[in-house]
């Protein structure tokens, strides 16, 4: 069953068209990662699939709901059902983790503050971090401060998950870790999950799909599992992708 459609998507600034026409689908319990380099519209891709942008042309839909067009409850409604973790995490320092994991609860719930607070911790314990609920995120590593991100993505339980540059600014061993979490959530979970990286490990680690932007053809040159894009594809951007650092 395909969660996410996006549907003839075309993602410009102005007179600045970053992606022309982009077709994708994404299926249920799957990690999807998107691919490419700098400049090459991942993060205006994932903007425009989680509705903080709006395509110039086209629609995205959300398991079979057009995200694009909605408006009011309708459009809450669906972005309840999917949760988004930042590159910096974006938590909110002047408050503790708790309290972060703990917003989404309090905007799209009518759960009691004590019902809100026992979810929240719950969110905690599945990212392994129950025992840092009342520090500051500054307090935390980096690692820790991207769990909880993911704790707080989870907080609505949405079936779906969009991760901006989860590893990004980690060590290997604490990236390695973050992986074995994400795969974790979804086989347990069952959730789907859209992963914007350019770590090659992360990737062959997480990934089922990828997909690969390119700058110059503004849209999607290669789709397919990690391992055949490195090893059979014929388009030299993609395997120089894949094989950079290789000795």
């Amino acid at each position: 069953m395909d969660v996410i459609q996006v549907d003839n998507v075309t993602c410009a600034y102005g007179r600045n068209v970053v992606l022309k026409d982009i077709n994708l689908t994404v299926t249920e319990g799957e990690i999807l990662t998107i691919l490419g380099g700098s400049g090459c519209g991942k993060s205006t891709l994932l903007k425009h699939m989680i509705g903080l942008e709006t395509p110039r042309k086209g629609h995205v839909l959300i398991k079979g709901e057009n995200l694009t067009r909605a408006t009011g409850d309708e459009r809450r409604r669906i972005l309840s059902q999917f949760g988004v973790a930042y590159q910096s995490g974006a938590l909110f320092g002047s408050m503790s983790v708790l309290e972060n994991v703990m917003l989404p609860l309090q905007s799209y719930t009518h759960l009691t503050p004590d019902a809100q607070e026992l979810v929240a911790r719950l969110k905690l314990r599945q990212v392994g971090l129950e025992q840092f609920a009342d520090y500051l995120p500054s307090a935390l590593s980096g690692g820790m401060q991207k769990r909880a991100a993911i704790a707080r993505a989870l907080a609505l339980d949405p079936a779906i998950l969009f991760l901006d540059e989860p590893s990004a600014g980690l060590d290997p061993i604490t990236s390695a870790e973050l992986d074995a979490l994400i795969i974790r959530l979804a086989r347990v979970l069952g959730l789907t999950f859209v992963v914007v990286t350019h770590e090659l490990a992360s990737i062959f680690a997480i990934a089922d799909r990828a997909i690969m932007l390119d700058k110059k053809n503004k849209g999607i040159i290669a789709e397919g599992t990690p391992a055949d894009l490195r090893d059979h594809h014929p388009d030299e951007r993609v395997t120089r992708f894949f094989r950079r650092g290789a000795v």
